[in-house]
């Protein structure tokens, strides 16, 4: 059946004005210009690829690295249950609510360990983490969009490692902010005696939301500023932290929703913790590795502009000489000679 006269014009049309409307609304909201500048620095600095490189080091480190800690934290804080409690709550806050109970094990049994680890579970922290912290370092610094350089191997894992501990302190300080916020918050209530006033709740829990987005925006801003193997800009690193801390908590509830939903298959009572490890880890990978590469394609970061060049403009130059120049004489007298030069010659010979 052959199309209506004028269906491929009127489809080509339609088209043609597809393809304007994009660059029209690019120029009309800046923002949205910068969300497909970043998508396309995304995508061509492999973003989806570091990401699952992210996710796959994150299984395989976390449960090492969170071992070795809380041993360490229960061997340190052996006589302050409170602050162990408090940590321990903010990273229950910091995970979705299907993933609690895998978190609540690891935090439990690191915990009675103690120090009985040994050696060899630090070994296996530090190799593991370290692994984890250089590839996320090398996905950041590609989506700066700074070249890869070759670092000795030496000086390459000693900077990785300080990189660790710097975002484990960071953490460490996150949750300890998270969690404190609420307990200092109704105790204070409890001094004053308003710990049943209805508007008094409301402003502990406002407050306690502020300060929870506040302690992961100081984490993100370490994330997106300092693990990138050079130097970045600050200033567009704290607008960068302040849309991840945001997005995180949204990611959350997106993955609790989730695991709620696929919690009641069978296939979830088997493979449920890891898989909804897997799925949460690489959606904050994703969402970390594209608010660095919006962040990096900011106007103040983008130095390798090229300008369009100036329009060529071709203009003949016409030399009019009246007469034979001198280089033309010299020419001429140098023919002369060797013409007369070989008359002579010929004349002998006969």
């Amino acid at each position: 059946m052959r199309p209506p006269s004028g269906y491929r014009e009127r489809v080509a049309d339609h088209t043609k004005d597809l393809d304007k409307f994009v660059p029209r609304m690019r120029r009309k909201y800046r923002w949205l210009d910068h969300v497909i500048r970043a998508n396309d620095a995304f995508g061509e600095r492999y973003g989806n690829h570091y990401a699952a490189a992210i996710t796959y080091f994150s299984v395989l480190s976390v449960i090492p690295i969170l071992m070795v800690a809380f041993a360490i934290a229960g061997f340190v804080l052996a006589g302050n249950q409170a602050v162990i409690n408090q940590i321990t709550e903010g990273i229950e806050k910091s995970v979705p609510e299907g993933l609690n109970t895998i978190v609540n094990d690891i935090v439990s049994t690191a915990l009675k360990s103690g120090g009985g680890l040994g050696v060899v579970g630090l070994a296996l922290a530090l190799y593991a983490g370290v692994g984890w912290m250089t590839n996320l370092r090398d996905a950041l610094t590609a989506q700066w969009g700074q070249e890869k350089k070759q670092l000795p191997i030496v000086s390459k894992t000693l900077g990785d490692l300080a990189a660790l501990v710097g975002l484990g302190l960071a953490l460490v300080v996150s949750f300890s902010l998270a969690a404190v916020g609420g307990g200092v918050g109704r105790y204070l209530l409890e001094l004053v005696g308003l710990e049943d006033d209805a508007w008094a709740l409301f402003v502990l829990t406002v407050a306690s939301i502020l300060l929870s987005l506040f302690a992961n925006m100081l984490v993100f801003l370490w994330v997106i500023a300092k693990l990138p193997r050079e130097r970045v800009a600050m200033r567009s690193a704290v607008k960068g932290a302040a849309i991840a801390s945001i997005g995180f908590v949204v990611l959350q509830q997106v993955a609790t929703f989730y695991l709620a939903g696929v919690s009641s298959k069978p296939a979830f009572a088997v493979f449920g913790p890891v898989l909804g490890l897997l799925i949460f880890a690489n959606l904050v990978s994703r969402f970390l590795l594209f608010v660095t590469a919006w962040t990096a394609t900011a106007k103040e970061n983008i130095s390798t502009v090229i300008a369009e060049p100036a329009p060529v403009v071709i203009r003949p130059a016409v030399q009019v000489r009246r007469g034979p120049s001198a280089g033309d004489v010299a020419g001429l007298l140098g023919i002369g000679g060797l013409l007369g030069a070989g008359v002579a010659w010929l004349r002998r010979a006969r």
